[in-house]
């Protein structure tokens, strides 16, 4: 097996946690905001039951619950990118899907820092599409080493 290809998604994954740490030290203390008052909302105290992070969109800034949207993310397409790493180190993958996987790596990364600071629609789409490219060709290499 070539474990060479499970290192970009091993960064993907660590990244991933970062993010959820990221959201947690800023969603808190903007959700702590509310409950003095701030943020034009309810406290926590008051939050209905069975309260879920969406139920924070126009309660707090915007620019917090980014780190949120961008956590999300990290948890839909990436999950197809694990999936098809592991078929590739299984099969074994060739020195040009280890490149894709970083590159598809690198991208999801900038990604999340793009949206989670500065959260423009074209450059985040671009970003968004090139991943999903590199995505794309891994997953098509990893059909023809199974087939």
């Amino acid at each position: 097996m070539n474990t060479q290809i499970l290192a970009p998604a091993a960064v993907l994954i660590v990244w991933s946690i970062v993010m959820l740490v990221w959201m947690a030290l800023t969603r808190f203390p903007a959700m702590a905001r509310m409950g003095k008052g701030g943020g034009g909302g309810a406290g926590l105290g008051k939050a209905k039951p069975g309260a879920r992070g969406q139920d924070l969109e126009g309660r707090i800034p915007d620019e917090v619950n980014w780190k949120a949207h961008n956590y999300t993310h990290l948890m839909e397409q990436p999950t197809l990118f694990y999936a098809v790493v592991v078929i590739l180190a299984i099969a074994g993958s060739a020195h040009d899907t280890v490149i894709a996987a970083w590159v598809y790596t690198g991208l999801r990364i900038v990604h999340s820092l793009w949206q989670a600071l500065v959260n423009t629609l074209p450059v985040r789409f671009t970003l968004f599409v090139l991943s999903t490219l590199a995505l794309a060709y891994l997953a098509v290499r990893a059909l023809f080493a199974t087939i």
